[in-house]
């Protein structure tokens, strides 16, 4: 069992845990992910390092209630069963800073994909680098942490769809207007918002790196489930990524077996909400 020091909502639908594992982080670099299990018997989720105090063994993560086992973690209040990491590949930029420094670079997040956008910021600027940000969501609520993501940020560009903050509208309109400013794309968001933004800068021939973290379900792989198309060959998120090329990825492929087992989701998730009462 590992120690909750806290465990609270940051938004509608998300919230921010914080977990005691020094060993799930002694070796971590932003881009990796863990994998929690509320209970033993819980299922296995990846989760993003969201942020990490070294020293201390704390490590940090945001998570979007979207099926039965995010709502299940809402319950956990002192401990929680099973944290391990770190897995995957870090970022390419924060494993490999000096091969990128010069470069003028722009992350581009959407909802609560600025979770691994803002450890990874964070991480170039301890290292002398000036980082913009795009940032979208649907509406000013949803947009987390935007505090932090400033504090590390040279500059924060702001999107919602129904203009409730920063400019109405999509990222990639942003991306689009400000492209000439950078050399590289970094975008972690839902799999239709980094497939509109590696379309975008492929017409201007700009490196783009994706996160393709939404597929992932076990975490190990062994279910299958995060097997992606990568230049035409098959790749598992959680072992060859989660990021990769983003000119390279068959997103229509990915976004169509997001979808397989949304039925079968629902249903779980609807007794789990029963079963907390939270009809």
């Amino acid at each position: 069992m590992y120690k909750v020091l806290k465990n609270e909502k940051i938004s509608p639908n998300s919230y921010l845990m914080e977990i005691i594992a020094p060993e799930a982080i002694a070796k971590a670099i932003p881009g990796q992910f863990i994998i929690v299990m509320a209970k033993e018997d819980s299922e296995r989720i990846p989760l993003t390092i969201y942020d990490m105090d070294k020293e201390e063994g704390k490590l940090s993560i945001i998570y979007q209630v979207i099926g039965a086992s995010t709502e299940e973690l809402t319950t956990i209040k002192d401990e929680i069963f099973a944290v391990v990491g770190p897995l995957g590949k870090p970022n390419e930029i924060c494993a490999n800073p000096e091969e990128f420094r010069g470069k003028r670079i722009v992350y581009v997040a959407g909802g609560v994909g600025i979770a691994p956008v803002y450890p990874q910021v964070k991480f170039l600027k301890e290292r002398g680098f000036d980082v913009d940000i795009i940032y979208g969501s649907r509406e000013k609520d949803l947009l987390l942490i935007r505090d932090k993501a400033e504090a590390v940020a040279r500059k924060v560009f702001y999107a919602t769809d129904d203009g409730s903050y920063g400019e109405k509208g999509f990222v990639t309109t942003i991306l689009e207007r400000e492209i000439e400013n950078y050399d590289i794309c970094v975008a972690i968001g839902p799999v239709i918002m980094m497939k509109n933004v590696a379309e975008l800068t492929r017409k201007y021939n700009m490196k783009t790196i994706v996160s393709m973290n939404p597929l992932m379900v076990d975490g190990s792989g062994m279910c299958g489930a995060c097997r992606c198309e990568i230049e035409g060959k098959p790749k598992f998120a959680c072992i060859d990524g989660p990021e990769f090329d983003g000119h390279k990825v068959n997103f229509d492929l990915a976004m169509k077996r997001m979808n397989i087992y949304k039925e079968e989701e629902k249903e779980k998730w609807d007794m789990m909400k029963k079963s907390l009462g939270r009809d």
